[in-house]
């Protein structure tokens, strides 16, 4: 009777010494006996406290702790960018996972003979965001040492030191459960410590560069009501105060490393950028005739991976930072780059990329298994790296301004000294449409051409045929030969196509020269032949002029000269 009365005293006290509110553990779904608000509460007479604390007969661990260990084996989160290794769990998430992980039966306390008994026949934890498994793979990394060493390692955590002191690590330095919940107080919603709006909680360990401008921490753009629900967890108004949540969860996540919220990676950015939130439907792009394959590539993405792909595929995040935005455009001049990794003209690694071709560079330069190009070449390259080298004969100025000085049919502003991006050809045709979606996620015209461009011979010219090429060469000056004698002859009088003399990328020093290879000329092979004496060239002879020995439809030139 003694003890008993102790024991009444004691919780007592624990349960009215706070005011009956909110912060109470008494009114929230910590509060397992038959008053306890959630929908999991037990079916005989029980207190508060005694489904974790008892006064007597506890385990040999802190806080008094009336729980057996589950004694299960876990698999604890691993990643490919985590700098942490997270083992076994220990400490105080231990003992939350012996609710928590449904192993162990909710009234099984060490206080008592025999389990205490839940209505509704409920025994272990019921199925859902609160039962974690065994299989902690999709939840925050827990019982891992969080030190200024790790924080130096992975460059972007916040010093131990400099964490709000509702953040603790416990008594080793560990991070655990409870550095992120309380579990006596529901004052924030999921026992929270502190706030999280707009991702706040996230943000005071994780100081990821350029957040605080991404559209992705200020847009107040919402979701339209059209399936799929973008945020089926994360129910805020915007996608600001949605912040992380918009792709990652803490529990539960879809995705496993980088606690993405959708296993597939794709689906993360697709559920906001299908037209439900974003403005544009930038996924609609995908189902053009030529697109990048995000769709069956894009879970072969790893972010540690080499920056020239070895296995082939594209994903979002290969080109887009969520986390940090690609600086405003300028007043003329290059595009800024995206704020991922590149590939330089050396093939060394560029981080971030300071141009866009770097970006291009990772899969399109020294990458093996790309595709056979469309345009089969006297001078075969599927490097693009090596076709915009500024030493090349001749090449589109990617890289560098050309090394044609005189180029008459150019439209303003372009000049001879103008420096363009692979995305001024590559990207959506949608892009030259007001409000249009930009980016080369996927076009009406192969290789994901902004504009159309025929490679077929006997093409009769217009306007439209070589739309690209027309785009910032002026058409007239073109077929009014200002640069060469036979250019209308070629194109309109002989329905060639501009593919059958030029390369449009460029001609690797390493395979051509400056007297054959000039100007772009690169002859398409399925369509201009060696001539009667078995050669195949053109001679480069000065300012706009030139001769060609060669057979083409049927035309049997021999040092023809123009």
């Amino acid at each position: 009777m003694k003890l008993s009365g102790i024991l009444v005293v004691v919780t007592t006290w624990f349960l009215f010494a706070t005011p009956a509110s909110a912060a109470s553990v008494v009114n929230s779904v910590h509060n397992l006996s038959p008053t306890g608000p959630g929908t999991v509460r037990a079916a005989e007479d029980s207190g508060v406290c005694e489904f974790c604390h008892t006064s007597h007969m506890s385990s040999p661990v802190a806080a008094l702790w009336n729980r057996r260990s589950a004694g299960s084996t876990y698999m604890p989160y691993s990643s490919s960018t985590a700098k942490a290794s997270p083992g076994q769990p220990t400490g105080s998430s231990l003992l939350c996972l012996s609710c928590h992980d449904g192993t162990v039966a909710l009234g099984d306390v060490l206080s008592r003979a025999a389990p205490i008994s839940m209505a509704g026949g409920v025994t272990t934890m019921p199925p859902g965001r609160s039962n974690t498994t065994t299989d902690l793979r999709h939840h925050h990394p827990i019982s891992f040492i969080y030190d200024s060493g790790l924080a130096g390692l992975q460059g972007e955590l916040a010093l131990p030191a400099n964490l709000p002191p509702e953040i603790r690590m416990d008594s080793t330095g560990q991070m655990q459960c409870t550095s992120c919940h309380d579990p006596h107080d529901d004052s924030f919603g999921d026992f929270l410590v502190m706030p999280n709006q707009s991702s706040s909680l996230c943000l005071e360990c994780h100081l990821k560069d350029g957040w605080p401008t991404t559209p992705h921490s200020q847009s107040g753009a919402t979701w339209n009501g059209q399936l799929p629900d973008p945020w089926p967890v994360a129910q805020d108004q915007t996608v600001a105060t949605n912040a992380c949540r918009n792709c990652h969860e803490n529990h539960q996540t879809g995705g496993g490393p980088n606690l993405l919220r959708n296993a597939s990676r794709i689906d993360n950015c697709a559920a906001c950028h299908n037209g439900n939130v974003a403005s544009q439907d930038v996924m609609a792009s995908f189902g053009k005739i030529s697109t990048h394959p995000v769709a069956s590539t894009a879970d072969i993405h790893d972010p540690v991976e080499s920056a020239v792909v070895i296995d082939r595929h594209v994903a979002c995040s290969d080109c887009h930072n969520p986390h940090k935005p690609t600086p405003d455009q300028p007043g003329g001049g290059v595009r800024p780059a995206p704020q991922v990794r590149g590939v330089d003209l050396n093939n060394t690694e560029q981080s971030p990329a300071t141009r866009v071709y770097q970006v291009c560079l990772r899969c399109h330069g020294d990458s093996p298994g790309k595709k056979t190009p469309l345009v089969r070449r006297q001078l075969d390259q599927d490097n693009v790296r090596a076709e915009i080298q500024p030493g090349n004969p001749s090449f589109h100025p990617v890289a560098g301004p050309g090394q044609n000085t005189d180029v008459p049919s150019l439209i303003p502003p372009w000049n001879e000294q103008s420096i363009m991006d692979c995305v001024d050809c590559h990207n959506s045709d949608s892009a030259v449409t007001q409000g249009g979606v930009k980016g080369p996620h996927g076009s009406s015209f192969e290789p994901i051409l902004v504009r159309n461009y025929e490679t077929t011979d006997f093409t009769r010219e217009s306007p439209n045929s070589y739309a690209l090429c027309y785009n910032c060469h002026n058409r007239n000056s073109i077929l009014n030969d200002d640069s060469f004698g036979e250019h209308d002859k070629h194109i309109s009088g002989e329905d060639s196509p501009c593919s059958a003399c030029h390369d449009p990328h460029g001609i690797s020093a390493t395979q051509g020269n400056t007297t054959n290879n000039t100007h772009l000329i690169n002859f398409d092979t399925t369509i201009v032949k060696p001539n009667s004496m078995g050669n195949l060239r053109f001679v480069d002879q000065g300012r706009f002029k030139g001769s060609c020995d060669l057979l083409c439809h049927g035309k049997n030139h021999r040092n023809k000269s123009y």
